[in-house]
């Protein structure tokens, strides 16, 4: 035997039999990954234009509801109603509303930038309307038009 070479286990095309039989295995599972993996981008592709629609609905929804509430003189909501430009826009959020609105779903409504000072503040703005009798709070942070 030569110095410095490795003693054979005569068990080499055995080893290699199974290094091949792994690959392959390691193989399989990512070729079958990546065709679930593309069946589910063909799905999503699928339903992506339907829900760009959508979206795109909503947004000319929400444009023409701020600006026939920006239309909406302030007087003609309440005499009582605060001086500041939110108010009759919220009122008119309420008045397209089905159902109670809570305070994040107002600030979509208005177009303010969903952080989190932008809704507390709407929230206290609902408050001050339900302590003015305009709005009811149904249930905590549930708000409604006062029937």
């Amino acid at each position: 035997m030569e110095p410095g070479r490795p003693r054979s286990t005569g068990d080499g095309p055995t080893r290699a039999v199974a290094h091949f039989q792994q690959a392959r295995l390691a193989e399989n599972a990512a070729q079958a990954l990546a065709d679930e993996l593309r069946g589910r981008i063909a799905e999503l592709q699928g339903r992506l234009p339907e829900a760009e629609t959508h979206l795109e609905h909503l947004v000319i929804t929400r444009k023409t509801v701020t600006d026939l509430a920006d239309r909406l003189p302030a007087q003609a909501a309440s005499a009582d109603l605060p001086e500041h430009p939110d108010y009759p826009r919220i009122l008119a959020v309420f008045n397209q509303a089905a159902g109670p609105l809570r305070a994040r779903d107002v600030c979509e409504a208005l177009d303010h930038e969903l952080l989190p000072k932008n809704i507390e503040g709407t929230r206290a703005k609902l408050k001050r309307l339900v302590k003015l009798g305009i709005l009811t709070e149904i249930d905590t942070g549930n708000f409604a038009r006062q029937q």
